[in-house]
């Protein structure tokens, strides 16, 4: 058996009386892509910094491969302010073809000044850079940190495709679902402080997760009924038992622990009818807005409509966020203006999150702003109510905000922003930081929301599930306005395109068949070598394709073994290999008659 990357054993982690994983083991071989999936607070962060040795372990064992290159990318990395962008890469050591491709790499994740000191980049830009150093050093195995953070949408799916193709090795934490779905071949999730393994990509986690929870509600419903029995049993024996009525004791415990164990499941929807919001919204009157020669809007109109759910999609630096201000009065327009409806009550959800009182406690900071939200007809949702909903246990809401994680406190400053019960909500990246079953949750609560939503993300799925219209910032005050969510915008932009490839295509064929009407009497025939070839070629590439499409049924299906896995992952890219090389023979000996 080939000797895994990452060979993990009966893991322990714990914070004080806090276990964040206990006894969890899992292996990763070469070409494999992982993704670990996690509630906010439960380890995730943790768990890589303990398998990269910057945070220790109570116990268990962490074993990689010898000689093995690994590349991590932290969730918040630090860098000395006053060192260069590619000294920062290199550490001073920049080999010449290094540097090549540190400029490629940078450039790709828009950063463009490589002289430029780490003290001037924003904590975004920051991050790009730590993600390109690990990117250029090309260790054998990467482990990532949320990489698609702080990332627009063009430079995720260069990173989707970069890591997906060939035999990198990787483990990651993003909550980027369609990232996990195109780039992951097995996904670990980290639950009830116990690891559980999945074969396969997203969509087939999800699958399987529920079927493991459905079997594990039941398995809670038996264990239920026999608990109550034995119950009664232990009740009535006396003191002095037996041998066999001890093994009958020591069962009952094992059964109790099972019988009480809690699926932190919602059983409710959160619908509110109180909600109400008037037939005017807000127009843009021909707003214009630059800073020097950066064009943000110019003469822009627009017309809100009642009830919309407007998705703001663009590259990082063509105005977003700018525009997302200029609405609520934070910036001032060059010209024009924001005629705003009196109804309209915004509930302001931005980048820059909330600066809480670290000492306070959690359903604290929420009570602060309402004792309760009222859901109409006479049905109110209590503070404490509203956190459970949103994945805060009783426990948790009585927590000081400073034992909170990153994602946790997002989560809290979601809620405050919620709580106010406006009718129009803008969120500017809400999906930052937030784990998916959080993200499940607000995308719950935004289809059942009464009032307007617009969402600046660039979280293809959340999009997605949320919007029914964009706006597309191009760049230069450019602005596209379209009727439909992400990915019918991608499918429309690429049949836009489609024309110009047709047209390429047909000038190319015309001046093919121009240059074959003049060479055509010196055109060579096919040998009859060449013919056998040809027909040779015919069936080993119909074979090839066969045997791809057999292979990526088979790394998705989630039943291969470590090593068959390991195996097949390395025959898929040489497999590719071979069909390019063989198409490109067909295509010449197509050529000749």
């Amino acid at each position: 058996m080939a000797t895994p990357y990452l060979d993990v054993q009966n893991l322990t982690k714990s914070f004080g009386a806090q276990v964040l994983f206990d006894n969890i083991s899992f292996s990763i071989a070469e070409g494999q892509k992982v993704g670990l999936i996690a509630q906010n607070g439960t380890g995730k962060t943790t768990l890589l910094n303990v398998l990269t040795d910057k945070d220790g372990y109570d116990s268990g064992s962490i074993i990689y491969r010898r000689d093995l290159r690994v590349g991590y990318l932290e969730q918040s990395p630090a860098f000395d302010p006053d060192e260069s962008v590619l000294d920062a890469c290199f550490n001073h050591q920049g080999e010449d073809e290094k540097v090549l491709k540190a400029k490629q790499i940078l450039t790709q994740l828009k950063i463009r000044d490589l002289n430029q000191p780490m003290r001037e980049l924003s904590g975004g830009q920051q991050k790009r850079v730590a993600l390109a150093n690990v990117l250029i050093t090309e260790p054998d195995f990467f482990i990532l940190d949320e990489p698609t953070n702080h990332l627009d949408l063009e430079m995720i799916e260069w990173l989707e495709g970069y890591l997906a193709r060939g035999q990198k090795t990787l483990l990651m934490v993003t909550h980027d679902r369609f990232f996990l779905d195109r780039v992951c071949n097995l996904i670990l999730e980290l639950d009830n402080k116990t690891i559980y393994t999945y074969r396969g990509n997203y969509s087939y986690f999800m699958e399987k997760r529920q079927e493991r929870i459905d079997n594990t509600r039941a398995e809670i419903m038996r264990a239920n009924n026999l608990y109550r029995r034995e119950l009664e049993w232990m009740r009535r024996m006396p003191q002095a038992r037996g041998h066999k009525a001890r093994y009958r004791e020591e069962a009952f415990y094992e059964l109790e622990r099972v019988a009480k164990q809690r699926l932190e499941e919602r059983q409710i929807r959160l619908k509110s009818s109180s909600i109400y919001i008037g037939s005017k919204i807000f127009e843009s009157q021909y707003v214009s807005k630059s800073y020097d020669d950066l064009v943000i809007l110019k003469d822009f109109y627009y017309n809100f409509s009642r009830y919309e759910k407007m998705g703001i999609v663009g590259n990082n630096g063509t105005g977003k966020s700018t525009f997302i201000k200029l609405l609520l009065g934070e910036v001032l327009p060059d010209s024009g203006r924001f005629d705003i409806g009196d109804t309209v009550r915004f509930g302001y959800f931005s980048q820059e999150g909330l600066k809480f009182n670290e000492q306070q406690k959690v359903i604290d900071i929420v009570k602060d702003i309402a004792e309760y939200i009222d859901m109409g007809g006479g049905k109110h949702f209590s503070a404490s109510q509203f956190l459970q909903y949103f994945m805060f246990s009783p426990e948790q809401q009585h927590n000081y905000v400073y034992k909170l994680s990153g994602g946790e406190k997002r989560k809290l400053y979601l809620c405050t922003v919620l709580m106010k019960n406006p009718n129009f909500l803008v969120l500017d990246e809400p999906t930052n930081d937030l784990d998916i079953q959080t993200l499940q949750i607000l995308e719950e609560y935004l289809a059942d929301f009464p009032g307007c939503v617009i969402v600046v993300s660039h979280d293809r799925y959340f999009t997605d599930k949320v919007v029914d219209h964009l706006l597309v910032f191009k760049g230069n005050g450019v602005i596209k306005d379209f009727p439909g969510n992400y990915t019918q915008y991608r499918e429309w932009s690429a049949l836009q395109e489609e024309p110009d490839n047709s047209q390429r295509k047909a000038d190319a064929s015309t001046q093919s068949a121009a240059k074959n009407s003049y060479r055509h009497d010196d055109r060579r025939r096919m040998s009859y070598k060449e013919k056998r070839e040809f027909e040779q070629l015919e069936k080993e590439i119909a074979a090839l394709e066969a045997e791809q499409k057999m292979l990526e049924e088979q790394l998705c299906s989630g039943t291969l073994g470590v090593d068959e896995l390991t195996e097949k992952s390395k025959r898929l890219p040489q497999l590719k290999d071979e069909l390019d090389e063989k198409s490109m023979r067909w295509l010449e000996l197509s050529e000749l008659e």
